[in-house]
């Protein structure tokens, strides 16, 4: 059985982040009329971004980096969920990071950014849920997905204090957060299975 039909969504949203960052790397007003931007959002009312912003990256390494991450968690909590689940999950996750932005930068009118990180963010927090004893690198670092979970999200608290950060740190929280909730809402058994795994270990089962 090919991937295509065991992971669809994952797969046709790595193609479709790949096609739009190629285009937004071809055609500059594209990317400036979609990318995620404050001012644009908060005064012309051009919410569209809020979405569109989540399928541009900003170089060839920006892009990696997240289909990577995609494809490497995606196709586990796609399998897990089911595919409407995971896609719930997926753009849970994009839109909360961004609001989450927008809510941060509001007072910032030149507040720019773009990326899937905020939506990449939450699927691997919705992978710790499951899986929160699995092993993974935080940089080259091994340590347990809870583990990793917990740090990612206060390494990115402490960053998005950060005077002239280039990265756009508060969608990484949000997207978390709203991963990992929109994760317990649409499967209420993943926390069963996080605490059954969490018991066992710390019970020595």
């Amino acid at each position: 059985m090919d991937q295509l039909s065991i992971f669809p969504a994952t797969l046709i949203l790595i193609a479709i982040n790949v096609l739009v960052s190629i285009y937004g790397w071809l055609n500059q007003q594209f990317l400036l009329k979609n990318l995620f931007d404050v001012g644009a959002i908060r005064e012309k009312r051009e919410y569209h971004r809020i979405v569109t912003s989540g399928f541009l990256h900003g170089g060839v390494f920006h892009l990696l980096i997240n289909m990577f991450v995609l494809f490497q968690f995606g196709r586990y909590i796609e399998y897990q969920l089911g595919t409407p689940a995971f896609v719930f999950v997926y753009f849970a996750a994009l839109l909360g990071g961004n609001l989450w932005a927008l809510l941060e930068n509001f007072r910032s009118p030149d507040y720019r950014a773009l990326g899937a990180s905020g939506a990449t963010s939450g699927i691997i927090l919705s992978f710790c849920l499951f899986q929160p004893f699995a092993m993974l690198l935080f940089f080259i670092i091994p340590m347990p997905a809870i583990v990793f979970g917990i740090l990612f999200i206060v390494i990115s608290v402490i960053l998005a204090q950060r005077e002239n950060r280039i990265i756009g740190h508060e969608a990484h929280i949000g997207g978390a957060i709203f991963g990992l909730i929109a994760t317990i809402v649409i499967s209420p058994q993943s926390l069963s299975i996080f605490s059954q795994q969490v018991a066992g270990v710390l019970g020595g089962g």
